[in-house]
């Protein structure tokens, strides 16, 4: 393996749910779905769900740690689990369903308990935190209809996020929530009218319509990132405008028939704000689409505030 490449393993019940939070992020080059810890070999996924192989459902990916690091792997694996459940995860019972962080060399090991007794101290959880910390054992893919399941069978998918109980747990533990309240004091009038009330800002009469700088664009209300200047482009309609967000599944589609017109609402994913709409009429050789989005939603942070920011895996898009 290429020397810049390393591997991180992690178990976090369904492996279905623990690819999307890590896809299409800077510096991640592959996500392999997979069975490791166990005794048998080669073991299928009905043996792997008998609770007899010793085996947990986990998922390999291959990064670049000077893009990505591991410290970041791990904060987004946290975000993803309940680390205090011994038997599983949400409805998913038995030791395949356990939750393990298999370190492949004694820097991820020491980064992982560091990272575990920060959780522990934290308050976060009035329980305590049950994750193990292994050595990485020889990882099995699965069986290949169950590799890259979020994309394959999107809806499946989101019916059994919600229904295992898996994305209320991680709203109501993993996301900040702020009450209007405060909300109108972090936000100016038209940024809280635009993302609370969703609201449309005036063209032409917007920050970022015409902004040519590189760097990326992240929510106003909770730092997620959303776009980047690689993909704005001049649609003449007065808005800043996108071909692609940095990542699609941090957005959220809707319908929305208000105004008398049918059109498709964009959202970001973690702080629920009001971004703008998508059509499809953009550029047909970058995809065909346009994210037409209010500057009043977005903050941008220029290429050389990027790392002191902590957005510094977003470097790699520039160079």
């Amino acid at each position: 393996m290429d020397q810049t490449f390393a591997l991180a393993t992690f178990a976090g019940g369904c492996f279905w749910c623990m690819v999307e939070p890590f896809d299409e992020q800077p510096g991640i080059e592959k996500i392999v779905s997979g069975y490791t810890g166990g005794h048998t070999e080669n073991p299928t996924y009905e043996e792997v769900c008998s609770n007899t192989t010793g085996h947990v459902e986990a998922v390999q990916i291959t990064y670049q740690p000077d893009v990505f690091p591991y410290e970041r792997l791990l904060e987004l694996f946290w975000q993803q689990i309940d680390p205090t459940d011994p038997g599983g995860q949400f409805n998913d019972r038995g030791e395949s369903y356990q939750t393990a962080i298999f370190y492949h060399n004694e820097e991820q090991r020491m980064l992982a308990e560091a990272s575990k007794e920060a959780l522990a101290q934290s308050g976060k959880f009035k329980n305590p935190i049950v994750t193990k910390i292994l050595p990485a054992q020889t990882f099995y893919p699965a069986e290949e209809k169950h590799q890259d399941y979020y994309k394959k069978n999107t809806f499946h998918y989101r019916l059994y996020k919600k229904g295992s109980g898996r994305e209320d747990f991680i709203n109501r533990n993993w996301k900040k929530k702020y009450t209007k309240e405060e909300l109108k004091k972090m936000l100016s009038p038209i940024q809280y009218q635009v993302t609370q009330e969703n609201g449309t800002e005036r063209p032409y009469q917007n920050e970022y319509y015409d902004l040519e700088e590189d760097g990326i664009y992240v929510d106003i209300v909770s730092g997620e990132p959303l776009f980047s200047s690689k993909e704005k482009y001049d649609a003449g309609c007065g808005w800043p405008s996108f071909t692609k967000p940095l990542h699609r599944n941090q957005l959220t589609e809707n319908m929305d028939t208000s105004l008398g017109m049918r059109r498709i609402e964009v959202r970001s994913k973690d702080a629920d704000s009001h971004l703008g709409h998508v059509f499809d009429d953009g550029p047909i050789d970058q995809g065909g689409m346009r994210y037409c989005m209010n500057s009043a939603a977005m903050r941008f942070i220029p290429k050389d505030k990027l790392k002191e920011e902590g957005y510094g895996q977003y470097l790699s898009l520039f160079e």
